[in-house]
Protein backbone atom coordinates (compact mmCIF):
# COMPACT_ATOMS: atom_id res chain seq x y z
CA UNK A 1 0.00 0.00 0.00
CA UNK A 2 1.28 3.46 -0.82
CA UNK A 3 -1.15 5.22 1.48
CA UNK A 4 -1.56 4.79 5.22
CA UNK A 5 -5.22 5.34 5.93
CA UNK A 6 -6.87 6.51 2.70
CA UNK A 7 -6.82 5.24 -0.86
CA UNK A 8 -5.37 6.84 -3.96
CA UNK A 9 -7.69 6.76 -6.95
CA UNK A 10 -8.01 8.15 -10.46
CA UNK A 11 -11.01 9.80 -12.06
CA UNK A 12 -12.77 8.18 -15.02
CA UNK A 13 -13.38 11.65 -16.48
CA UNK A 14 -9.67 11.47 -17.29
CA UNK A 15 -10.34 8.24 -19.22
CA UNK A 16 -13.19 9.56 -21.36
CA UNK A 17 -11.87 7.83 -24.50
CA UNK A 18 -11.80 4.41 -22.84
CA UNK A 19 -14.58 1.92 -22.25
CA UNK A 20 -15.39 1.89 -18.55
CA UNK A 21 -14.10 -1.67 -18.05
CA UNK A 22 -10.82 -0.81 -19.78
CA UNK A 23 -10.45 2.34 -17.71
CA UNK A 24 -11.05 0.48 -14.45
CA UNK A 25 -8.59 -2.27 -15.34
CA UNK A 26 -5.92 0.23 -16.38
CA UNK A 27 -6.37 2.26 -13.19
CA UNK A 28 -6.03 -0.90 -11.09
CA UNK A 29 -3.04 -2.16 -13.13
CA UNK A 30 -1.19 1.08 -12.40
CA UNK A 31 -1.50 0.52 -8.67
CA UNK A 32 -4.46 2.69 -7.71
CA UNK A 33 -6.86 1.19 -5.20
CA UNK A 34 -9.84 3.45 -5.87
CA UNK A 35 -11.68 5.26 -8.63
CA UNK A 36 -13.73 8.44 -8.89
CA UNK A 37 -16.44 7.37 -11.32
CA UNK A 38 -18.16 10.17 -13.24
CA UNK A 39 -21.61 9.11 -14.43
CA UNK A 40 -21.71 9.98 -18.14
CA UNK A 41 -22.94 8.79 -21.54
CA UNK A 42 -20.34 6.03 -21.87
CA UNK A 43 -19.66 5.43 -18.18
CA UNK A 44 -22.71 4.17 -16.26
CA UNK A 45 -25.33 6.48 -17.75
CA UNK A 46 -28.09 6.43 -15.11
CA UNK A 47 -30.71 7.11 -17.81
CA UNK A 48 -29.75 4.14 -19.98
CA UNK A 49 -31.93 1.01 -20.14
CA UNK A 50 -30.62 -1.57 -17.72
CA UNK A 51 -28.68 1.02 -15.72
CA UNK A 52 -29.14 -0.84 -12.43
CA UNK A 53 -27.87 -4.12 -13.89
CA UNK A 54 -24.88 -2.33 -15.43
CA UNK A 55 -24.07 -0.73 -12.08
CA UNK A 56 -24.19 -4.13 -10.39
CA UNK A 57 -21.86 -5.55 -13.03
CA UNK A 58 -19.44 -2.64 -12.60
CA UNK A 59 -19.56 -3.11 -8.83
CA UNK A 60 -18.50 -6.74 -9.23
CA UNK A 61 -15.67 -5.74 -11.54
CA UNK A 62 -14.41 -3.07 -9.15
CA UNK A 63 -14.60 -5.47 -6.23
CA UNK A 64 -12.57 -8.01 -8.18
CA UNK A 65 -9.98 -5.35 -9.00
CA UNK A 66 -9.78 -4.19 -5.39
CA UNK A 67 -11.13 -0.73 -6.19
CA UNK A 68 -13.26 1.35 -3.87
CA UNK A 69 -15.14 4.21 -5.52
CA UNK A 70 -16.86 7.53 -5.19
CA UNK A 71 -19.50 8.75 -7.64
CA UNK A 72 -18.88 12.07 -9.39
CA UNK A 73 -21.65 14.05 -11.10
CA UNK A 74 -19.77 16.61 -13.20
CA UNK A 75 -20.56 15.22 -16.67
CA UNK A 76 -20.59 18.08 -19.16
CA UNK A 77 -23.51 17.32 -21.51
CA UNK A 78 -25.39 14.44 -19.92
CA UNK A 79 -28.41 16.55 -18.98
CA UNK A 80 -28.39 19.12 -21.78
CA UNK A 81 -26.82 18.38 -25.16
CA UNK A 82 -26.26 22.08 -25.93
CA UNK A 83 -25.33 23.67 -22.61
CA UNK A 84 -22.39 22.45 -20.54
CA UNK A 85 -23.23 21.40 -16.98
CA UNK A 86 -26.86 22.53 -17.26
CA UNK A 87 -29.26 22.63 -15.59
CA UNK A 88 -27.81 23.15 -12.10
CA UNK A 89 -29.22 23.45 -8.61
CA UNK A 90 -29.40 27.24 -9.01
CA UNK A 91 -30.92 27.26 -12.51
CA UNK A 92 -34.44 28.43 -13.25
CA UNK A 93 -35.44 24.76 -13.65
CA UNK A 94 -33.36 22.75 -11.16
CA UNK A 95 -35.67 19.72 -11.13
CA UNK A 96 -33.66 17.85 -13.78
CA UNK A 97 -30.47 18.26 -11.76
CA UNK A 98 -32.20 17.14 -8.56
CA UNK A 99 -33.53 14.05 -10.33
CA UNK A 100 -30.04 13.30 -11.68
CA UNK A 101 -28.51 13.58 -8.21
CA UNK A 102 -31.15 11.25 -6.82
CA UNK A 103 -30.30 8.74 -9.56
CA UNK A 104 -26.64 9.17 -8.70
CA UNK A 105 -27.37 8.34 -5.07
CA UNK A 106 -29.21 5.19 -6.11
CA UNK A 107 -26.33 4.23 -8.41
CA UNK A 108 -23.84 4.88 -5.62
CA UNK A 109 -25.75 2.50 -3.39
CA UNK A 110 -25.62 -0.17 -6.12
CA UNK A 111 -21.86 0.39 -6.43
CA UNK A 112 -21.32 0.44 -2.66
CA UNK A 113 -19.64 3.81 -3.24
CA UNK A 114 -18.29 5.98 -0.44
CA UNK A 115 -20.34 9.02 -1.47
CA UNK A 116 -21.84 11.12 -4.26
CA UNK A 117 -19.93 14.30 -5.05
CA UNK A 118 -21.65 17.38 -6.50
CA UNK A 119 -21.33 21.13 -6.96
CA UNK A 120 -23.72 24.08 -7.04
CA UNK A 121 -23.40 25.30 -10.62
CA UNK A 122 -22.96 28.84 -11.93
CA UNK A 123 -25.56 31.36 -10.77
CA UNK A 124 -27.45 32.80 -13.78
CA UNK A 125 -27.31 36.59 -13.97
CA UNK A 126 -31.10 36.79 -13.67
CA UNK A 127 -31.05 34.86 -10.39
CA UNK A 128 -30.32 36.87 -7.26
CA UNK A 129 -27.95 35.65 -4.58
CA UNK A 130 -30.69 35.12 -1.99
CA UNK A 131 -32.83 33.11 -4.41
CA UNK A 132 -29.83 31.01 -5.46
CA UNK A 133 -29.06 30.29 -1.81
CA UNK A 134 -32.64 29.18 -1.21
CA UNK A 135 -32.53 26.94 -4.29
CA UNK A 136 -29.34 25.35 -3.02
CA UNK A 137 -30.83 24.62 0.39
CA UNK A 138 -34.04 23.29 -1.11
CA UNK A 139 -32.35 21.15 -3.75
CA UNK A 140 -29.77 19.70 -1.41
CA UNK A 141 -32.52 18.96 1.09
CA UNK A 142 -34.44 16.97 -1.53
CA UNK A 143 -31.36 14.97 -2.49
CA UNK A 144 -30.55 14.30 1.16
CA UNK A 145 -33.91 12.55 1.46
CA UNK A 146 -32.65 10.01 -1.09
CA UNK A 147 -29.35 9.78 0.77
CA UNK A 148 -31.18 8.86 3.95
CA UNK A 149 -33.11 6.17 2.12
CA UNK A 150 -29.98 4.56 0.66
CA UNK A 151 -27.47 5.46 3.38
CA UNK A 152 -25.18 7.29 0.94
CA UNK A 153 -23.33 10.49 1.96
CA UNK A 154 -23.20 13.61 -0.22
CA UNK A 155 -20.03 15.63 -0.74
CA UNK A 156 -20.49 19.31 -1.69
CA UNK A 157 -17.55 20.53 -3.74
CA UNK A 158 -16.66 24.24 -3.77
CA UNK A 159 -15.88 24.98 -7.43
CA UNK A 160 -14.17 28.12 -8.80
CA UNK A 161 -16.62 30.35 -10.66
CA UNK A 162 -19.68 28.58 -9.31
CA UNK A 163 -22.19 29.90 -6.81
CA UNK A 164 -20.57 27.91 -4.00
CA UNK A 165 -16.91 28.38 -4.87
CA UNK A 166 -15.15 28.66 -1.50
CA UNK A 167 -14.84 26.22 1.37
CA UNK A 168 -16.35 28.80 3.74
CA UNK A 169 -19.52 28.91 1.65
CA UNK A 170 -19.86 25.13 1.60
CA UNK A 171 -19.46 24.99 5.38
CA UNK A 172 -21.99 27.81 5.80
CA UNK A 173 -24.56 26.00 3.65
CA UNK A 174 -24.12 22.85 5.68
CA UNK A 175 -24.61 24.82 8.89
CA UNK A 176 -27.80 26.47 7.58
CA UNK A 177 -29.17 23.03 6.73
CA UNK A 178 -28.64 21.97 10.35
CA UNK A 179 -25.31 20.14 9.89
CA UNK A 180 -26.89 16.99 8.41
CA UNK A 181 -24.82 13.89 9.08
CA UNK A 182 -24.95 12.75 5.45
CA UNK A 183 -23.76 16.07 3.99
CA UNK A 184 -19.99 16.34 3.88
CA UNK A 185 -17.37 18.14 1.84
CA UNK A 186 -15.57 17.23 -1.36
CA UNK A 187 -12.28 19.12 -1.49
CA UNK A 188 -10.29 19.60 -4.69
CA UNK A 189 -6.82 20.56 -3.49
CA UNK A 190 -6.04 22.29 -6.79
CA UNK A 191 -8.97 24.61 -6.21
CA UNK A 192 -7.39 25.55 -2.89
CA UNK A 193 -4.26 26.67 -4.75
CA UNK A 194 -6.33 28.52 -7.35
CA UNK A 195 -8.74 30.55 -5.21
CA UNK A 196 -8.62 29.86 -1.48
CA UNK A 197 -6.87 32.30 0.89
CA UNK A 198 -5.15 29.37 2.64
CA UNK A 199 -3.07 26.59 1.14
CA UNK A 200 -4.38 23.10 0.46
CA UNK A 201 -3.00 21.59 3.67
CA UNK A 202 -4.73 24.29 5.72
CA UNK A 203 -8.00 23.70 3.85
CA UNK A 204 -7.74 19.98 4.58
CA UNK A 205 -7.33 20.71 8.28
CA UNK A 206 -10.21 23.19 8.20
CA UNK A 207 -12.57 20.59 6.72
CA UNK A 208 -11.22 17.71 8.81
CA UNK A 209 -13.98 15.44 10.02
CA UNK A 210 -16.32 16.54 7.22
CA UNK A 211 -14.31 15.34 4.21
CA UNK A 212 -16.00 12.52 2.32
CA UNK A 213 -14.07 12.89 -0.94
CA UNK A 214 -10.78 14.47 -2.02
CA UNK A 215 -9.68 15.34 -5.55
CA UNK A 216 -5.97 15.65 -6.30
CA UNK A 217 -4.44 17.89 -8.94
CA UNK A 218 -1.95 20.71 -9.20
CA UNK A 219 -2.84 24.33 -10.02
CA UNK A 220 -1.59 27.91 -10.06
CA UNK A 221 -2.98 30.81 -8.04
CA UNK A 222 -5.82 32.63 -9.79
CA UNK A 223 -6.21 30.04 -12.58
CA UNK A 224 -8.82 27.27 -12.60
CA UNK A 225 -6.90 24.68 -14.58
CA UNK A 226 -6.25 21.11 -13.45
CA UNK A 227 -2.54 20.42 -13.89
CA UNK A 228 -0.31 17.41 -13.46
CA UNK A 229 1.64 17.24 -10.22
CA UNK A 230 4.80 19.32 -10.28
CA UNK A 231 3.59 21.78 -12.90
CA UNK A 232 1.79 24.14 -10.52
CA UNK A 233 2.26 25.37 -6.96
CA UNK A 234 0.64 22.61 -4.89
CA UNK A 235 2.76 21.28 -2.04
CA UNK A 236 1.75 17.66 -2.59
CA UNK A 237 3.72 16.19 0.29
CA UNK A 238 2.32 18.70 2.79
CA UNK A 239 -1.21 18.11 1.49
CA UNK A 240 -0.98 14.33 1.81
CA UNK A 241 0.53 14.72 5.26
CA UNK A 242 -2.40 16.92 6.29
CA UNK A 243 -4.85 14.29 5.05
CA UNK A 244 -3.18 11.59 7.11
CA UNK A 245 -2.82 13.74 10.22
CA UNK A 246 -6.48 14.80 10.00
CA UNK A 247 -7.54 11.16 10.08
CA UNK A 248 -9.05 11.07 6.60
CA UNK A 249 -10.11 7.52 5.67
CA UNK A 250 -11.72 8.05 2.28
CA UNK A 251 -10.58 8.26 -1.33
CA UNK A 252 -8.15 10.81 -2.74
CA UNK A 253 -8.45 10.59 -6.51
CA UNK A 254 -6.47 12.33 -9.22
CA UNK A 255 -8.73 14.75 -11.13
CA UNK A 256 -7.40 15.50 -14.64
CA UNK A 257 -10.50 15.72 -16.87
CA UNK A 258 -8.67 17.24 -19.85
CA UNK A 259 -5.99 14.57 -20.12
CA UNK A 260 -8.01 11.70 -21.62
CA UNK A 261 -5.96 11.83 -24.82
CA UNK A 262 -3.01 10.41 -22.88
CA UNK A 263 -4.81 8.79 -19.95
CA UNK A 264 -2.58 5.75 -19.26
CA UNK A 265 0.65 7.76 -19.39
CA UNK A 266 -0.81 10.62 -17.36
CA UNK A 267 -2.18 8.26 -14.72
CA UNK A 268 1.19 6.48 -14.53
CA UNK A 269 3.02 9.77 -13.95
CA UNK A 270 0.48 10.72 -11.30
CA UNK A 271 0.86 7.51 -9.29
CA UNK A 272 4.63 7.96 -9.46
CA UNK A 273 4.32 11.46 -8.04
CA UNK A 274 1.99 10.25 -5.28
CA UNK A 275 4.41 7.49 -4.33
CA UNK A 276 7.31 9.92 -4.20
CA UNK A 277 5.36 12.43 -2.11
CA UNK A 278 4.29 9.65 0.27
CA UNK A 279 7.75 8.19 0.80
CA UNK A 280 9.53 8.93 4.08
CA UNK A 281 11.98 11.78 3.93
CA UNK A 282 15.52 10.42 4.07
CA UNK A 283 17.51 11.47 7.12
CA UNK A 284 20.41 13.82 6.41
Amino acid sequence: MIEADFRFGYGTNGFANHRLDDALRTIADLGYTAVALTLDHAHLDPYAPGAAAEASRAARLMSGLGLRCVVETGARYLLDRRHKHHPTLVSEEPAVRIDFLRRAVRTAAELDADCVSFWSGIRPSIVGTELAWQRMKSGVGEVLAACERYGVPLGLEPEPGMFVEHLDQALALRAELGDPELLGITLDVGHCVAIEPADAAACVRRAAGLLVNVQLDDARPGVHEHLEFGTGELDLRATLTALRESGYRGIAAVELPRHSHAAPLTAARAIGALRAASAPVAAV
